[in-house]
């Protein structure tokens, strides 16, 4: 299928680009703020479905709004019905439309315009107002609160919030660009379409939500990042590390037995670790009450052994780091583990709690 992508250089554009060259299924046709209309006059005999993406949100002249806006759309429709063409069009409206401002009012002309076109045409158009869109590339201290917040937070950037309980939609752009894609390959009947889902958080909120992601380094304690609106914030987050950011030391505790680094801490789902020992060191010797373990050998040989304090029964297992295998320690078994290779053992680990100094829920015992 091939398409026109008007503001293809956009925040919006690039992402929506990038995703169609993804699909291998379109053929783009690219238009910015550098191209001409009229260039268009040979493509469009050819063009399938249109992303009018393209237009003016923040010009120095409020008359520019117009122009970009209501101006260029009307040109666009014209250029199509002299062509005698019949091209679905998917437009990416704004919620301002709804509100008496130069910004909004262009916006609202320029989906009338999109409104006749299809009644002249007989084809159908597809009008979003969409509320702050926000993900990566989107430019900073610009129009997008999230992006400023997320670039300034990252780099130690002061940030200003005027109202922290002032409440704002949001919509992620990968949300976006799937809805759009979606009403390409099968045109709605709907005139009027929504992404969905459509995010709502405070100012305050969504400071203090980006800032703990910079704290995480420093605490190793995430937040829930695989789900809705807090993973679409710290995806968005991370993309605006400059490339020296992407890295973060963790500290090491070492003794003679080896070391031992804390990785990463989850709030409700425990936390990840690593340790090492040398031939011969044995690690452990103790019990819980309530935490559980998964060990997992990376490299070396290791033998766990297993002590049920209460009947005395004993187990013994050995495995190798050649054959991923988990190992799962039991409240009320004392347990440890020995290298018995010829080299030093690499383990990792993961427990269902993070270790509390006051509360460790870790108690000595001869295991042997």
């Amino acid at each position: 299928m091939k398409v026109l992508i008007t503001g293809s250089e956009g925040f919006i554009g690039k992402n929506l680009v990038v995703k169609l060259q993804e699909l291998q299924e379109y053929e783009i046709v690219h238009f910015d703020e550098k191209s001409l209309i009229e260039d268009l006059r040979k493509e469009i005999v050819d063009i399938e479905c249109i992303f009018h993406l393209a237009g003016v949100n923040r010009p120095q002249n409020p008359d520019e709004f117009a122009a970009g806006n209501t101006d260029f759309t009307r040109k666009l429709c014209d250029l199509i019905i002299d062509s005698e063409c019949k091209i679905p069009i998917i437009f990416s409206s704004s919620i301002q439309a709804e509100i008496d401002n130069p910004y909004g009012i262009s916006k609202l002309e320029s989906e009338q315009v999109l409104l006749d076109y299809s009644m002249k045409t007989n084809v159908p158009v597809y009008i979003y107002r969409l509320p702050n869109v926000f993900g990566k590339w989107c430019r900073p201290n610009y129009n997008s609160v999230v992006a400023t917040f997320c670039y300034n937070i990252a780099n130690d950037l002061p940030i200003q919030v005027n109202d922290p309980d002032a409440l704002i939609n949001l919509v992620f752009i990968d949300d976006v660009i799937s809805s759009f894609i979606g009403i390409c390959r099968q045109m709605s009947k709907e005139t009027y379409c929504k992404v969905d889902p459509v995010y709502s958080i405070t100012i305050g909120e969504l400071a203090e939500q980006i800032k703990s992601f910079k704290e995480n380094r420093k605490t190793l304690v995430i937040g829930d990042v695989g789900d809705g609106l807090v993973r679409a914030l710290y995806s968005t987050y991370v993309s605006y590390l400059k490339p020296q950011q992407f890295s973060y030391n963790l500290s090491k505790h070492e003794d003679p037995r080896g070391i031992f680094v804390e990785v990463l801490k989850t709030q409700k789902s425990g936390q990840v670790s690593f340790f090492t020992a040398l031939p011969g060191i044995t690690r452990g010797g103790h019990y819980h009450h309530t935490k559980t373990e998964k060990f997992l050998v990376l490299k070396g040989r290791a033998r766990f052994c297993f002590r049920n304090i209460l009947t005395d029964e004993k187990y013994t297992y050995c495995v190798s780091g050649d054959v991923p295998e988990i190992v799962e320690t039991v409240p009320g078994w004392a347990h440890d583990i020995t290298n018995i290779g010829d080299d030093e053992m690499i383990v990792w680990i993961w427990a269902n709690e993070i270790f509390d100094k006051q509360l460790p829920d870790t108690i000595a015992s001869t295991v042997t």
